[in-house]
């Protein structure tokens, strides 16, 4: 794992999306019209990262815990979702993006999943700009749901518990495919992670702004970026010896 310095771009760039429901509110409006807001906020930051040459971007579209919201919201928001799937299929293959998608979908709408599955493999020979959608996604299953794996592993012979280190457990991650994030962002003020990649995140840097979702824009995520540049990545060494390094 390299130390990234100033002027760098994160590879991998994850956002925790929040502040719709604020965003209605205090427009007067129903909550879902701040979903469909935030929608359009997706398309905008999606381009966005593309043109910084971002190459993965996570976005926490629906967690876990999302399932205990109101039943007519959570309709809301798959019926948003199936849109947005349909809608944008045209521009990612335009814009050459491949989607993925982490978390439990098997437990989502049988239209969603049709959905997710048909984008899925329309963009699936696409490499250099990446989508993921965090879905029905919390980070303790994800680890649940990892060890269950390692487990099975373990008694088929295929891991040995004397080997066990990070990078062998992570390959029965979600994530294993992916990057782990150089950089968080958190829209709408909150400072905490909510069950979003804990343990992915462990060396990224984190960025919070007082930001609604729907009023996130392309200066924002240059403004997140320039951020995450003028920092020193250390992962546990001293400044001394990453200059060092660097020479």
């Amino acid at each position: 794992m390299s130390a990234s310095g100033p002027g760098k771009t994160p590879q991998h760039i994850a956002i925790i999306m929040d502040g719709n429901g604020r965003w209605a509110k205090a427009r007067g409006l129903p909550r879902l019209e701040g979903h469909r807001r935030g929608v359009e906020t997706v398309r905008t930051v999606v381009d966005s990262a593309r043109q910084l040459g971002v190459r993965y971007l996570t976005l926490y579209a629906f967690s876990a815990e999302n399932w205990k919201r109101p039943a007519e919201e959570v309709s809301g928001l798959m019926g948003l979702l199936d849109f947005f799937l349909k809608r944008e299929l045209d521009n990612l293959i335009k814009q050459q993006v491949r989607l993925h998608t982490i978390g439990r979908t098997d437990q989502l709408p049988a239209n969603v999943q049709r959905e997710l599955a048909r984008v899925k493999e329309a963009t699936r020979h696409f490499t250099q700009w990446n989508l993921v959608l965090a879905l029905n996604y919390g980070a303790q299953t994800e680890a649940a749901d990892a060890a269950r794996a390692y487990a099975e592993a373990v008694q088929a012979g295929r891991e040995n518990p004397a080997e066990a280190s990070w990078e062998r457990f992570r390959r029965y991650f979600y994530t294993a495919e992916l990057p782990e994030p150089d950089l968080l962002i958190r829209t709408s003020g909150e400072l905490r992670l909510s069950n979003f990649l804990m343990l992915q995140l462990a060396y990224a840097e984190l960025v919070f702004t007082p930001t609604l979702w729907p009023d996130f824009g392309h200066a924002d995520l240059v403004a997140a970026v320039e951020d995450y540049a003028r920092r020193e990545r250390r992962y546990g060494a001293t400044t001394e010896q990453i200059k060092a390094g660097a020479r």
